[in-house]
């Protein structure tokens, strides 16, 4: 029986705050993304809100910094794509290898160290990112070792390892202990059992997880603002560099082609976990 949650009759004050609510969140959580997409098409040549007239004049800067060399920049726009790319892939690599069998193992094993090892790798998200980028700027000065793009990936498995885990742990939730007692009574050893059984019904749970890891990977930017060096930037980097020097909108432009690709990456999450989707 389907219950009406906003009812038509007598709950005329209840159902008014209920949608007042819901429109007050739906602008507060997408007003930066509208302004942003506004701003894109506008027609000057500063970032001035609202625009006097729209052009997409913006998109034809970002396409042609893509495609021309940029004399001006110690880095440039490609090279930094390219540099939050390889980033991102190693960062989704690195985190699931990781959490895969992490999750199985605190799965399987004693309630209590589950949770602490769920709060021990929660940690990264309690603490300010400006406190954790300073933290390791401190080691990687301290320790004085030249280890080039390994100085951002190393930041960033620590940051997406908390969402990687969290998917992995809720698709092994839902598997029970029987489905590996049964592949093992029917004569496969138990990491045939993992390997055959489990891991394709953590499928879901781990592409999510692979996704979300390469959306926040390659948008990172506190922590990579105190990591970065001259020949190791990141896109977020060359984007904030070039609002500081130019106050044209191009790099408003470029983040509508990032809002884009995020969305469509977070749809296709939405229906991997809704079992709607398959990557393979």
């Amino acid at each position: 029986m389907r219950v009406d949650l906003l009812p038509t009759e007598g709950g005329g004050t209840y159902r008014f705050v209920i949608i007042l609510l819901a429109i007050c969140g739906i602008l507060i959580s997408s007003l930066p993304v509208i302004v942003v997409t506004i701003m894109s098409f506008s027609a000057a040549e500063n970032t001035g809100f609202p625009p006097e007239a729209l052009s997409l004049r913006w998109y034809s800067e970002v396409i042609e910094m893509f495609t021309a060399q940029d004399a001006n920049s110690a880095q440039s726009v490609v090279d930094s794509t390219l540099t939050s790319l390889l980033v991102a892939l190693i960062v989704m690599v690195i985190s699931t290898g990781v959490c895969i069998p992490l999750a199985y193992v605190l799965a399987r094993g004693d309630r209590r160290i589950r949770a602490g090892m769920e709060l021990l790798f929660t940690l990264p998200l309690v603490f300010p990112l400006v406190i954790l980028g300073i933290a390791f700027l401190l080691i990687a000065e301290s320790l004085r070792l030249d280890i080039g793009i390994w100085r951002i990936i190393i930041p960033h498995v620590a940051l997406v390892l908390p969402f990687v885990l969290r998917n992995c742990l809720s698709a092994m939730s839902g598997i029970s202990i029987e489905v590996e007692e049964a592949a093992v009574s029917l004569g496969a050893s138990p990491l045939r059992a993992i390997w055959d059984v489990v891991i394709p019904m953590m499928k879901a749970g781990i592409l999510a997880g692979l996704i979300f890891a390469l959306i926040i990977s390659f948008n990172e930017f506190t922590i990579t603002f105190f990591m970065y060096t001259v020949d190791v930037s990141t896109l977020p980097i060359w984007m904030y560099s070039r609002t500081v020097s130019s106050l044209d909108p191009s790099t408003l432009a470029l983040s509508v082609f990032i809002i884009v690709a995020d969305v469509l990456l977070i749809v296709l999450v939405d229906k991997l976990i809704a079992g709607r989707a398959s990557l393979f």
